[in-house]
């Protein structure tokens, strides 16, 4: 594990594979290593029948701080991926002007 894999922040996030709903964060801890960990003890304790009906979790690295209320992370990571799909579609504008 590198130095930035221990002091870096991680955002467990839960979504539906079979809708592509997202469910928003669960949690924002602090090294790779809890996450998993956290990753882990959410999927050991998942009821089976959430899990049948698509329910995920995956690990997603963020600049939000450890410990951070779910609902606050969830609304700061929706505005991250706006601002994001923005910009890769205001740099794809720019590469290819005959698309639009």
């Amino acid at each position: 594990m590198t130095r930035n894999d221990l002091t870096c922040s991680y955002a467990i996030i839960r979504h539906n594979i079979r809708t592509y709903r997202s469910d928003g964060v669960v949690e924002v801890v602090k090294g790779l290593h809890l996450a998993e960990n956290t990753l882990h003890n959410l999927q050991a304790s998942q009821d089976p029948r959430d899990h049948h009906q698509g329910w995920r979790y995956f690990i997603e690295k963020t600049a939000q701080k450890p410990g951070i209320d779910p609902r606050e992370a969830t609304l700061l990571r929706q505005q991250e991926l706006e601002v994001r799909e923005s910009t890769a579609s205001t740099g794809t504008e720019k590469l290819n002007p005959e698309s639009a």
